[in-house]
């Protein structure tokens, strides 16, 4: 897990209502994400979803760890910046 200093943005509480039942279903999705400028895409199931200094993160089986506010896609949906 990479470190950042920008400050965390909420996401979407229905987005977040998506990311906590692929947590339940433990199913493999897709995800898209930015991290140091970069775009990556990786491919995992959820594990959980843990607060870590203050940010928001997804802890995937692949041993990933991505802040919620870096995520642009998961399964094709897009992450949305309303509750």
């Amino acid at each position: 897990m990479a470190e950042t200093r920008e400050p965390y943005l909420p996401i979407s509480c229905v987005f977040y209502d998506y990311l906590e039942a692929a947590a339940t279903l433990q199913q493999p999705v897709d995800i898209v994400y930015h991290i140091e400028g970069a775009i990556r895409k990786t491919n995992s199931t959820v594990k959980t979803i843990a607060i870590i200094d203050r940010a928001e993160y997804l802890i995937l089986g692949n041993g990933l760890s991505i802040r919620l506010d870096h995520l642009h896609t998961f399964n094709g949906k897009r992450l949305s910046p309303d509750c």
